[in-house]
């Protein structure tokens, strides 16, 4: 049966996290898992909160009927309410449960929101590096994704923002703290970027956006905050989930909340509350909207986060390899080395990850990202196989 040319090229160009983590299950079933060092693929390794696993007890033995059954497609009410409590405290604007659609994670929440703001042609601006999907989602709902180069130091470039924005511009995405690099846009940041988006309405007729994917919203370093943007942009829309923060990637279960300022809060959410059914998610899973309803703000420590990532840099410091120190998160952004004890092109991010699979690591080559000459390492591993990576990275670095 004929495949779809466009799929075919897509899947040409698919994800390369995927791809790495697929080759890492190959290599440790022939290796061992101790003996592959697999920084591909950013699945957080604690466990959820003890209060997901005693719910998950008390629904499993209780006699409720229906508990399975259809809901409104925007989700329970209840679960929606407490969605609005998270949105209102984390933006510092008060919305209710009006303005919440639960989502299948942040990913379905953000198709959702693409697919009700997109007309064919339209253009989705990103500042990248980025989380390479956006690339597909956009392209899902007839638009395409169109980068633009953060500053050097990974922080939002507005002044090349605005200059790219045009009346085919629909959406803006920003993604703080930033998979892969996690930096955390400033207030300042934000501000900033209002002002051009408010600039550029005037000047095309056309508000664009702004979308903040914020699954690591929590994951942050050193009391750093991540900016709201409700106050700053009207035409503002938050996708998140629970992938990250309370370590359930696999339950599929997030939200999307548009901002109340919103001159069209209502059609909007509207929009996506009935992509969300003809996109065939028709609702967030049923048992983990309970759940996250009233677990959404149990305490979680993820100093251990930190941990790893001050024991990955110092073995990358030890082995020469430069970095960008994350801010939040839980991945490295490194630069490709310099050649020395081979020769050829010294920033091919590709050939470098190639080489470091033969030591039996795994990263993800930076090209994927939307920045060439660098590459990805993600550290919610376990210490031990940080550890174990040390003399690896060092023999990879002397025989680049």
């Amino acid at each position: 049966m004929p495949v779809a040319p466009h799929i075919t090229e897509a899947m040409a160009s698919s994800s390369f996290i995927r791809r790495m983590f697929e080759e890492g299950i190959l290599l440790k079933s022939r290796f061992g898992a101790d003996q592959v060092y697999d920084f591909s693929i950013g699945n957080p390794d604690l466990e959820p909160p003890e209060k997901v696993a005693l719910m998950l007890k008390e629904m499993g033995a209780s006699p409720q009927k229906g508990c399975h059954g259809y809901m409104p497609n925007a989700g329970y009410p209840e679960t929606r309410s407490a969605m609005a409590a998270k949105v209102s405290a984390e933006q510092g604007v008060a919305l209710d449960h009006s303005r919440i659609v639960m989502g299948v994670g942040a990913a379905g929440a953000m198709n959702a929101v693409l697919k009700a703001v997109l007309s064919p042609g339209d253009e989705v601006l990103v500042s990248a590096p980025f989380f390479p999907e956006y690339a597909h989602y956009a392209r899902n709902h007839g638009g395409n994704l169109r980068t633009v180069p953060s500053k050097d130091d990974f922080s939002l470039d507005v002044g090349a923002i605005e200059a790219a924005i045009s009346s085919r511009t629909a959406a803006l995405i920003i993604n703080s703290p930033n998979n892969p690099t996690g930096k955390i846009y400033t207030r300042t940041d934000i501000e900033g970027l209002a002002a051009a988006l408010k600039r550029s309405k005037e000047r095309t007729g056309r508000s664009v956006i702004l979308i903040a994917d914020e699954p690591y919203r929590e994951v942050v370093y050193d009391g750093r905050e991540v900016a709201p943007v409700f106050p700053s942009w009207p035409d503002s829309v938050i996708v998140s989930s629970f992938a990250k923060n309370l370590s359930l990637p696999g339950e599929r279960i997030g939200y999307a909340a548009v901002n109340p300022a919103s001159p069209d809060a209502q059609g909007l959410t509207d929009a996506i509350i009935f992509c969300t059914r003809v996109l065939g998610f028709v609702n967030a899973p049923a048992t983990f909207q309970r759940i996250v309803a009233q677990c959404w703000n149990e305490k979680v420590d993820y100093s251990s986060y930190l941990k790893r990532r001050n024991l990955l840099t110092g073995i990358l410091d030890e082995a020469g390899i430069e970095y960008s120190l994350p801010e939040g998160a839980f991945y490295l952004f490194c630069r490709v080395p310099e050649r020395q004890a081979t020769s050829g092109d010294s920033g091919n991010d590709g050939a470098f990850c190639e080489h470091l699979k033969g030591k039996r690591i795994l990263a993800v080559p930076g090209k994927g990202f939307g920045k060439p000459g660098w590459f990805r390492l993600a550290y919610c591993v376990s210490e031990k196989s940080i550890t174990l990576s040390r003399e690896a990275f060092k023999s990879a670095r002397m025989e680049w």
